[in-house]
């Protein structure tokens, strides 16, 4: 079976269809589809090789083919180190980052000699630059000597910025600013609420858990008990009524 080419001729027959008529109206692909037409070539293209290919072993030629049209993974430099600087710091990704650039081409004014970069906040992408560019600068410096640099930096640099935060804290307390709640308050004490509302409902479900259990192994006690509370109740009930029975109605009863 040949290869199907009508759909390389789809342009071609929408313009024959609104020249006869039936079409009314242009779809809303046509001049997109004019101005850029689908390939003609039945020839697939190599992917772009980011690196020689490395000598085919007999025992894997078949695989090999099977790979021969996809593409190369894209390795960077930067990858081995993120994902150990991460892997380390976990927390840091549940920080807020911003992504806003002015003209696209910011990373271009940073000094990565230094950890702290202006108009750019210190994430983990910071440790990681400096970091590259301490391989890059020093040569006989390893990986992990450079890693453990720039990560006693960035460790001295948090620090800095937590004292900052706590003593503008201070400063705004002293003159009568006020905090609400932050959003961890807030969660804990919903997640308290939640909780407790657990705990109550538990212990309700274990008591009568308790008492159906208690009910199911001494039926016979448990009627002897209720039968000597009503007699119990009965009897009060008697004396209470003798007592409440008018002196004129006792005089009567006697006599």
């Amino acid at each position: 079976m040949g290869r199907q080419l009508r759909p390389l001729r789809v342009h071609q027959i929408a313009s024959k269809m609104l020249e006869s008529g039936r079409l009314q109206e242009e779809p809303a692909w046509y001049r997109v589809v004019g101005a850029m037409p689908p390939t003609t070539s039945l020839v697939r293209p190599l992917p772009v090789r980011m690196r020689p290919l490395q000598p085919v072993n007999t025992k894997r030629a078949k695989k090999a083919k099977s790979n021969t049209f996809r593409p190369q993974e894209i390795v960077y430099p930067e990858d081995k180190l993120r994902t150990q600087f991460y892997k380390d710091h976990p927390w840091e990704l549940a920080r807020p980052r911003v992504v806003l650039e002015n003209d696209g081409n910011d990373h271009k004014n940073y000094d990565w000699s230094q950890l702290r970069q202006p108009g750019r906040q210190l994430d983990g992408e910071s440790v990681i630059q400096h970091q590259l560019w301490l391989l890059n600068s020093n040569p006989y410096l390893t990986t992990r000597q450079a890693y453990d640099i720039a990560r006693k930096k960035f460790y001295q640099l948090r620090l800095q910025e937590d004292i900052e935060r706590r003593i503008a804290t201070e400063e705004a307390l002293a003159v009568g600013a006020v905090f609400d709640k932050s959003y961890f308050d807030i969660v804990f004490e919903r997640e308290g609420q939640v909780l407790q509302d657990w705990k109550t409902k538990a212990a309700q479900d274990l008591a009568l858990r308790k008492h159906k259990r208690n009910a199911a192994y001494s039926s016979t006690s448990l009627g002897e008990d209720a039968a000597a509370q009503v007699e119990g109740a009965a009897a009060e009930g008697t004396e209470t009524a003798e007592t409440d029975v008018p002196p004129v109605a006792a005089a009567v009863a006697v006599g």
